[in-house]
């Protein structure tokens, strides 16, 4: 695997969230940061929430950052492996938030359906599109998560986007960003990698 794929299947990681079948003591809970950065110094990446607190993340030596491409929702086809975080509709389906195509070497990524903190009802699903169907409302996806068929509609407005590299000079002050945070024994809080806007391209997950 290349480079490239080794830095993004890692922030594919990353926003998978705890994946399935790790036993429970390999999963620490991450803590999901979405933010703007207030500075960098060293390792030490300060950020203010999107919900207001001020935290300081230490980001490891060899820190993977990625950007995010714009797609069109008509690239998202039967085939396609994707993340989408969606909200419960009155009518039993899924209404996405943003969909994320993952790059085919990540194909298989987290897969799965799971709770996700964009909002307080939200859920994550990364799965294989089965079919799409383009409607006047949007697009009406039916997902393969495990076997577990998941049904999603995708307005028109929601962003859709994939992953691609970027640089630790990427991540300068007033940039957005989404990263996991990994709190270690004194309560510091780690990251191996970060998403980061570039050229007007916000992490929407």
């Amino acid at each position: 695997m290349t480079r490239r794929n080794l830095l993004l299947t890692a922030t594919a990681l990353a926003l998978a969230g705890a994946l399935p079948g790790l036993p429970a003591h390999a999963q620490a809970a991450p803590r999901r940061l979405r933010g703007t950065i207030d500075s960098v110094s060293g390792r030490d990446m300060a950020i203010t929430t999107r919900e207001g607190t001020k935290v300081t993340v230490k980001l490891a030596e060899n820190v993977g950052v990625s950007a995010l491409r714009k797609m069109s929702l008509s690239d998202v086809t039967p085939g396609s492996f994707i993340g989408t975080a969606a909200e419960p509709g009155p009518d039993g389906v899924w209404r996405a938030l943003e969909v994320l195509v993952f790059p085919e070497a990540m194909r298989g990524t987290g897969e799965g359906h799971f709770a996700w903190d964009l909002t307080p009802t939200s859920s994550m699903t990364n799965a294989t599109v089965d079919s799409a169907v383009q409607g006047n409302d949007g697009r009406s996806l039916t997902l393969n998560a495990r076997g577990q068929r998941i049904q999603v509609m995708v307005p028109p407005e929601v962003p859709v986007v994939t992953l691609i590299p970027a640089t630790f000079d990427d991540l300068k002050p007033g940039a957005q960003v989404f990263l996991s945070a990994t709190p270690g024994a004194d309560g510091t809080l780690n990251a191996a990698r970060v998403t980061v806007a570039k050229d007007g391209v916000v992490p929407p997950m």
